[in-house]
């Protein structure tokens, strides 16, 4: 009889070596298949469409639509790795319907003027520092934050970006995305330029250590924990209540782009979104700006007519 642990590792190797999935997908892979398992200790066949079947209905029970959708294509990805192995007399998922309503929860973005607060924030406590440490602290946060903002990538994406990643000679950025899909953006605006020239000159030597681009005090590979603590302090300190994460620098880049007028295909070029249906999300937020120009500036307001009393 096959061993069910026994074929979740092969697959986790195949997709850790083969496909060259992050950590973080391998990690969630781990989590969902192994769970799979332990759900498949009632059943005695966990190929068939009986034993898949009962288990979505328990992840639609047991989970948000978000979470489901995640563990059951975690798990459409196992079957079809199966398939490719010829382990599998016929794909239960085949004659599954999966689909499912599932609520568009909007990203959220940070408004223009709360994005200004905040980098001039950054730029005001580089000036007020009064340590060479507290110096660096700045340099290497402002070019975080400004390379976040500038590109849309995910925090992930700019923690795991290597030392050859970026040429700022070219002003190009080299993004190892999800499903380990490359992409190259530019760097447009001066003042990034020189953000990130001057962190790279202020910490050649740790970089040189690391490896990766950005660098903690210990000369390790900057966190995401780290960025996330660092975008807190300077949003308190710019006075902005609104609680702010590193993907909403992510949100707020492709909205504000979407705002411009700038087509949305390289908006979706410019995410690393495989599907134009994900960034289409983003037309959904920018209908908020549409109905405030409707609201505010249409000319009728201008006007006034002999039944608007």
């Amino acid at each position: 009889m096959i061993d069910l642990h026994y074929l979740i590792t092969e697959y986790l190797a195949y997709c850790e070596y083969r496909k060259r999935l992050d950590t973080k997908t391998l990690k969630a892979y781990r989590i969902d298949l192994s769970q799979y398992q332990t759900f498949c200790q009632n059943f005695t066949d966990f190929l068939s469409k009986d034993t898949v079947d009962p288990y979505i209905t328990y992840l639609h029970k047991q989970y948000k639509p978000k979470t489901t959708k995640r563990k059951i294509a975690s798990l459409k990805a196992f079957f079809h790795y199966l398939e490719y192995k010829e382990l599998l007399p016929e794909n239960p998922f085949a004659r599954l319907d999966i689909r499912f309503r599932e609520a568009k929860l909007l990203p959220k973005t940070i408004p223009f003027h709360s994005i200004q607060a905040f980098l001039t924030t950054l730029y005001a406590q580089k000036e007020l520092a009064e340590s060479s440490y507290q110096i660096r602290c700045c340099i290497r946060d402002i070019a975080v934050i400004e390379l976040l903002f500038a590109t849309g990538m995910r925090i992930s994406e700019l923690c795991s970006l290597k030392t050859e990643s970026i040429d700022l000679k070219s002003s190009n950025v080299l993004i190892y995305g999800k499903g380990a899909k490359e992409r190259i953006l530019q760097i447009g605006n001066p003042a990034v330029l020189k953000a990130l020239s001057l962190y790279q000159e202020t910490f050649k030597e740790e970089i040189a250590v690391c490896g990766y681009f950005f660098v903690n005090r210990l000369q390790h590979k900057l966190s995401d924990q780290s960025v996330r603590f660092m975008i807190d302090r300077y949003a308190k300190l710019a006075g902005i209540e609104q609680h702010i994460t590193p993907h909403m620098f992510r949100h707020s880049f492709a909205t504000l782009l979407l705002e411009q007028d700038v087509d949305i295909r390289y908006i979706q070029r410019m995410l690393g979104h495989s599907s134009i249906s994900t960034t289409e999300i983003y037309t959904h937020v920018s209908n908020v700006k549409q109905k405030e120009i409707l609201v505010k500036k249409h000319p009728r307001n201008l006007m006034v007519v002999g039944g608007d009393g």
